[in-house]
């Protein structure tokens, strides 16, 4: 069977036919990713606020992977809102924090992108700078609108990040906001000034051998399969050893 790899979606107004509402969305490249790496993708819209619910949706997938989209909100790592920090979703927020617990109890492999790195150290109980220009003096990694900047990441030797993409990436990034703490996280790539631009499970602390990676660039709108053929391998490992089980 193929393993079900379900993604974190939008909610926001949309147009479409003759209709134009609320709707469930996400960019067609995630799906896509999925599907070139040999997963079925399967898209979690922000229903629910619900633990329990996130657990049974968490027992049916094989692995996961939290999307990028609009800023966390500040209070859930105790800020006020920076004056650049806008248009945050409780919804969304809620709903990936309890998909990211349930994931954790049972182990199941992740995958965070861009505002899925960032909420994921929040989940952890760590920290965003939320405004990344206040902090390195530029704004090449969201030049504004629907740019997307380009930078030169570097990976820490013999990481997970490093295994899968090597010891250094341009990065497709589209991020204003980035990651000051990380508790159960290391940092294993890097930014040239300094931005931390991937992290993964601790591998001293319990589960660290799981597979929990996040990044803070766009792989998916390069079409750079690595890191989702790198997620759907280990959906399909997790599943052997189940079935073995």
């Amino acid at each position: 069977m193929l393993p079900l790899i379900g993604i974190s979606t939008y909610r926001e107004e949309a147009s479409w036919g003759v209709w134009s509402q609320r709707a469930d969305l996400l960019h067609v490249e995630y799906a896509d990713a999925v599907v070139r790496a040999g997963g079925v993708p399967v898209l979690l819209p922000p229903a629910s606020a619900d633990l329990d619910a996130a657990r049974v949706v968490v027992r049916a997938l094989d692995a996961l992977v939290i999307a990028g989209g609009a800023d966390v909100d500040p209070g859930r790592y105790r800020e006020e809102p920076h004056s650049r920090t806008a248009n945050w979703r409780p919804d969304r927020d809620v709903w990936e924090l309890a998909l990211l617990s349930a994931a954790a109890e049972s182990g199941l492999p992740t995958l965070g992108i861009c505002r899925g790195m960032q909420l994921m150290a929040v989940a952890g109980g760590g920290a965003l700078d939320q405004h990344t220009p206040d902090v390195v003096g530029h704004e090449q990694h969201s030049p504004g609108g629907a740019d997307f900047g380009s930078i030169e990441v570097t990976t820490e030797p013999d990481s997970l990040v490093a295994r899968v993409l090597g010891e250094a990436v341009q990065a497709h990034c589209h991020h204003h906001q980035s990651v000051r703490d990380h508790p159960g996280f290391v940092a294993t790539a890097w930014a040239d000034d300094g931005t931390v631009e991937a992290m993964e499970s601790d591998p001293a602390a319990e589960g660290g051998d799981r597979f929990c990676l996040a990044v803070q660039w766009h792989p998916e709108m390069t079409r750079d399969q690595r890191l989702f053929d790198a997620l759907v391998t280990a959906a399909q490992t997790r599943r052997m050893t189940q079935s073995r089980v």
